[in-house]
């Protein structure tokens, strides 16, 4: 190690040591998995006694950065799960230094080779290009009056805008929202900030389904959140785990995608949906409820059960997000929270400090878009499209890695969620798939074991989907072969 311990510091040394390597773990310089040097070895290298370094390593498993592994000694840990916060920088630390949490090491990599004209992404998690509706909103642009006001708009969104949203969620959801229970956001990720800043506190613990798309946010981790898993089966998240997550750890708020679940494409069934209601307003637990995909039924598959958020009707207990990323084009930056009248106040005075509200003129775009029937009859077509190429990627993993891959049949939105019959380090077969040109997402990124794969069809086309999934098998088989080298 080239660093040196300050000998003349209050702090113990073996503290110095454990915060050395807490910084090499956040920054992704030590990955999860990655082995620490043997005490003993450490111990020399730096002049101390080996208890120091025992010490140390004490430190770093207690806080959940590290994990014992026999015969093999100290090792990152393979996930941050219930980590605790002390140990992790805190939102209010890092606006000091003017930054988030760096994005994750393994989502760094990924964004990087997506650069390469060459590679099939089928990690991508948004529509090709050929099914954004450009020209239907080419032809709004150039009809949309702008008579509103072009000074700073109101930070819950505008007043027409929250109107035709509220008849919207009641039309498409069955969800009864007044304008003033409604707030617009820039997509749902700044609804997932507003909340963890505005509603949480550091040191707080929430639980969110394991594997999820929200373990992959350093926002969580920003804030100084503990993340606690609750576990998924075919019908969804396990809905008694969360009071025994009470029980243990005291949570304040659960986070769930109960309709075509990122990344296992699961739906909540309606009898669990109706039991995490029951159990979080016994606890008096607020549930975020993330409906990114809630349209996107694929042909052929029966519609998901209502919306928590409708079952939940008048009880207040749920807060809902929704956006156009998924259904329209992620480059409208347009999504909407709604829920009780006192957060949408407390999240609208945290927007107004943070942008000073959306931008008016794709406010005025978006109602255009909704009002005139425009998306619905896109959401007609992309729903098509979309069973098109899921089936297109379906045989074609049958037919190329029937006997090396399991998978689920989704019935809705972009994604396959697959399990490799012998379980790979996630780092090697995502280098190994970039060698081969095709790039797709290890479960590692969502909180799930070694061994799982998103594949997502919704960003190519069938010609690339084929010729993806033989990249895939050609990925599988190198490192096959390489481990029996």
């Amino acid at each position: 190690m080239e660093w040196k311990l300050d000998r003349t510091s209050k702090e113990p040394l073996f503290r110095q040591i454990a915060r050395s390597f807490e910084k090499r773990i956040q920054s992704g310089e030590l990955p999860p998995g990655a082995p620490l040097p043997p005490e003993r070895k450490l111990a020399e290298e730096l002049g101390v006694n080996r208890s120091t370094i025992t010490a140390a390593y004490e430190e770093l498993r207690a806080s959940g950065l590290t994990q014992s592994v026999q015969g093999s000694g100290t090792c990152v840990s393979d996930h941050l799960w219930g980590v605790s916060p002390r140990r992790l920088p805190n939102w209010h630390q890092y606006t000091n230094g003017g930054s988030f949490l760096p994005t994750l090491p393994l989502s760094k990599r990924i964004r990087e080779a997506s650069a390469d004209p060459r590679v099939i992404n089928l990690a991508r998690g948004q529509l090709s290009s050929d099914l954004f509706p450009e020209e239907a909103l080419s032809d709004l642009l150039k009809s949309t009056p702008l008579t509103a006001s072009l000074s700073y708009p109101d930070p819950k969104g505008d007043e027409i805008f929250r109107h035709t949203l509220s008849a919207h969620l009641q039309k498409h959801y069955g969800i009864e929202a007044a304008p003033e229970e409604i707030l617009v956001v820039s997509g749902a990720q700044q609804a997932l900030h507003l909340l963890t800043q505005c509603i949480l506190s550091p040191g707080d613990a929430v639980a969110i389904e394991g594997p999820s798309y929200a373990y992959s946010l350093p926002l969580f981790i920003s804030a100084g959140l503990r993340l606690f898993r609750i576990p998924l089966d075919e019908q969804g998240l396990l809905p008694d785990e969360v009071m025994s997550l009470y029980q243990k750890h005291k949570i304040r708020m659960v986070f769930a995608n109960p309709t075509y679940q990122n990344p296992t494409g699961t739906t909540l069934s309606l009898a669990r949906r109706k039991r995490l209601l029951q159990i979080c307003e016994e606890l008096r637990i607020p549930i975020v409820e993330d409906d990114a995909y809630g349209s996107l039924t694929l042909h052929g598959s029966q519609a998901p059960p209502p919306a928590l958020m409708k079952l939940n009707q008048g009880g207040g207990s749920v807060i809902y997000l929704g956006s156009l990323s998924k259904t329209a084009a992620p480059g409208l930056r347009i999504g909407w929270v709604a829920g009780p009248r006192s957060v949408i106040e407390r999240l609208a005075d945290a927007k107004q400090q943070m942008d000073f509200g959306t931008s008016i003129v794709v406010q005025r775009l978006v109602e255009s878009y909704l009002s005139s029937g425009q998306w619905e009859r896109h959401l007609q077509r992309i729903r098509k499209e979309l069973t098109i190429r899921r089936d297109v990627m379906l045989q074609a993993l049958d037919q190329y890695v029937g006997d090396q891959v399991k998978w689920n049949m989704p019935e809705g939105s972009y994604h396959i969620w697959c399990r490799l019959r012998n379980a790979i380090p996630d780092r090697e077969v995502l280098e190994t798939g970039i060698q081969n040109r095709v790039l797709f997402l290890p479960g590692e990124i969502y909180g799930a074991e070694r061994g799982y794969i998103r594949l997502t069809y919704a960003g190519v086309s069938e010609s690339e989907i084929e010729e993806g999934i033989t990249r895939f098998e050609r990925t599988l088989q190198t490192v096959k072969n390489s481990a029996q080298i």
